[in-house]
């Protein structure tokens, strides 16, 4: 019996070592048929993180460039090569930067320039304080009409009290009633409306 257990043993032993070597041998032609997929994913794993981290790094330096120059510029507006800098760096930002300088000096052209900027708000504030720093109806009318308008109640205001000022009061009542009830301005337009001129 024990001869027979042993023959069941050895048996059981040459099955598995059979089944390894059969696995080892699918294994080696799976690596050997797909070898240079494996290596080239690998490769693009590699060359991604390598790139990725790059960008980052690349991004980070700009942005870090970018709030050098703008320190520069605070210390001292007229540096004309920090700006250049700046508007090549972030052009956005170098509108925001251009804007603050305008609104402060009330510099009307480059207000204007500034009309179509990329920057979130900038373009829309410039054509507000243009259309304020000008005063004319027509500049007021054409800022409250703008869509998404920031200041499009208080232009309506300014410009109802111009035509006030030129005794055209039925068309300041109808920029007052422009304003809308919900609008923190609508109070000012109506008091404008009661005890403005009638």
């Amino acid at each position: 019996m024990s001869l027979k257990t042993d023959i069941e043993m050895v048996k059981e032993e040459l099955t598995s070592e059979e089944k390894f070597f059969e696995k080892a041998v699918v294994t080696e032609k799976f690596v050997k048929k797909y070898k240079n997929l494996m290596i080239g994913s690998v490769v693009a794993v590699v060359l991604f993180v390598a790139g990725n981290i790059a960008y980052n790094a690349n991004k980070q330096n700009t942005i870090d460039a970018a709030n050098v120059a703008l320190a520069t510029l605070q210390s001292n507006p007229a540096d004309t090569a920090a700006l250049s800098q700046l508007q090549t760096l972030s052009p956005t930002l170098a509108d925001v930067w251009s804007y603050s300088n305008a609104v402060v000096k009330q510099d009307i052209k480059t207000l204007e320039k500034l009309q179509n900027s990329k920057a979130i708000f900038v373009g829309d504030l410039a054509s507000y304080s243009v259309a304020q720093n000008i005063a004319t109806s027509e500049k007021l009318d054409a800022y409250a009409s703008k869509k998404d308008a920031i200041y499009a109640d208080l232009a309506n205001v300014q410009n109802a009290v111009l035509l006030m000022n030129e005794n055209k009061i039925d068309a300041a009542h109808k920029k007052l009633a422009m304003i809308n009830l919900n609008s923190p301005l609508s109070q000012v337009a109506k008091a404008l409306m009661h005890y403005g001129v009638k």
